[in-house]
């Protein structure tokens, strides 16, 4: 017997983690590399060291999370629980991060490193949950779906946020420091994400229970690795993150100094691209009830790498409306395959299983994230060598060379790594019916060893 399907208010509560999470997500996409160029005032290439750095510490730590949440078996739950246990940490590390003291560069320096690896760690604490806990609300793929369209949605709503509400109250609560704008506007987004994840630990209820492998980490990875479908996912979310990254902390430099944008229309121009990837989330659940999802995906990237060339050969330094239509446009297709890629996550564990035997969720979950801050982290230091490279200097006029240098950070260079994302995809076979074969294949298994059952729930059908 299948799992109750999701309400709606379930799927808005698991929508609400997501959002509190983009409210970091969104200002180290958008803002964070912006904001410690030009505001806290670190040189470019310090700024990519640590982003690199910190991404090294999520080497450790996401695995880590990953094997910890398979450990914990509470009356509330597996992944719930950290919800409530680091909600009000999670909100303070924001405010902190977006906090600058009126120090020596060197001080400040060490400031940034302490808040960003504060940030880092307290964001795994509860990302990892988080993204497990899609696979036990409910075991029906298109439920599953649905769920993560109402994610992606929230998350998107979180960028909103951050790109309109941010600058605005920054610019307001400032009052000629925008500094101190950016400590208060932050510490609010930061309060409102604590409210969210304790929302969504209460609204949310994991139903479905799956029995998980103990073995040794070491045992773990090589079951990981022999699952095929699992690591095409890592190369997607790594050249997909690497591409997102680029583009986004490039935004502001673009519509900044290539367009020569004030305040307002900075605003504007990061605006357009939250708004677009909100409409994707909305169009990709009702492309993907008549289309392919896997295809959706593919064919997206390749897309978004087409765009992207078209945008840097036809849009000269201050063609406004131009610059607004493409990355409009780039913004809404990049994001056509968001809710399908984290419904992929838990069907591509559920085939490790079916293929290997053994069920290994944490450490797959916390690898899927790794390669995603590896790609964060990847991208922030090659945008600080790339700024470096191109001669940026914050708050005068740029050269020709560095306008050009922006505009291809904004356009080509990330529409590389979208259409290897979409490459990687043409490999990925895990469609709705292939997925619905796995459950016969899982059946014939835990017929010939009984100890391989995933499920404590009597009655569920795999």
């Amino acid at each position: 017997m299948a799992t109750p399907r999701l309400t709606y208010l379930e799927k808005v509560g698991f929508g609400s983690g997501d959002m509190a999470i983009n409210v970091v997500i969104s200002s180290m996409f958008l803002i964070i590399s912006y904001f410690y160029t030009d505001i806290f005032g670190l040189k470019p290439s310090h700024m990519g060291i640590l982003f690199l750095v910190a991404r090294l510490v999520d080497a450790v730590t996401d695995p880590l999370m990953g094997m910890i949440t398979d450990r914990t078996n509470t009356p509330r739950g597996r992944y719930r629980p950290y919800f409530l246990i680091f909600a009000v940490p999670f909100g303070i590390s924001v405010l902190l991060l977006f906090t600058t003291p009126d120090w020596s560069y060197n001080a400040k320096l060490v400031w940034a490193y302490s808040t960003y690896l504060l940030v880092t760690l307290l964001f795994t604490a509860v990302t990892i949950p988080y993204i497990s806990l899609i696979g036990v609300l409910s075991d029906d793929p298109k439920d599953k779906l649905s769920a993560n369209g109402y994610r992606l949605f929230f998350a998107k709503i979180a960028a909103f946020l951050v790109t309109i509400i941010v600058p605005k109250l920054a610019e307001s609560f400032g009052e000629g420091r925008l500094e101190l704008g950016y400590q208060v506007a932050m510490g609010l987004m930061g309060g409102l994400a604590t409210l969210l994840l304790l929302f969504c630990y209460r609204t949310t209820t994991e139903r479905v229970q799956h029995r998980i492998d103990d073995k040794p980490i070491k045992q773990q990875l090589a079951l990981l690795l022999k699952n095929d479908q699992w690591l095409l996912l890592c190369g997607a979310c790594f050249t997909g993150t690497m591409g997102y990254v680029l583009r986004s902390s490039v935004a502001a430099y673009y519509a900044k100094y290539y367009l020569g944008a004030g305040p307002g229309m900075l605003s504007a121009f990061l605006t357009v691209g939250v708004g677009a990837a909100i409409l994707a989330m909305v169009a990709s659940t009702w492309i993907t009830k008549r289309y392919c999802k896997v295809q959706l995906f593919r064919w997206s990237q390749v897309a978004v790498g087409m765009l992207s060339v078209l945008m840097f050969v036809v849009v000269d330094p201050g063609e406004v409306v131009l610059a607004f239509v493409l990355y409009f446009l780039i913004s809404f297709v990049v994001d056509l395959h968001a809710p399908v890629f984290w419904s992929a996550i838990a069907e591509s564990v559920d085939y490790g299983q079916a293929k290997t035997g053994r069920r290994v969720s944490g450490l797959a979950f916390g690898g899927i994230s790794f390669f995603q801050k590896a790609g964060m982290g990847a991208a922030g230091f090659l945008v600080g060598a790339l700024l470096t490279f191109f001669h940026y200097e914050p708050n005068v006029d740029q050269s020709d060379f560095t306008l050009t240098g922006i505009a291809l950070m904004l356009s080509i260079i990330p529409g590389v790594f979208h259409t290897l994302m979409g490459g990687f995809m043409f490999r990925y076979r895990i469609t709705d019916a292939y997925y619905a074969s796995l459950g016969d294949i899982g059946a014939g298994q835990r017929a010939a060893d009984p100890a391989t059952d995933d499920t404590l729930e009597p009655g569920r059908a795999n």
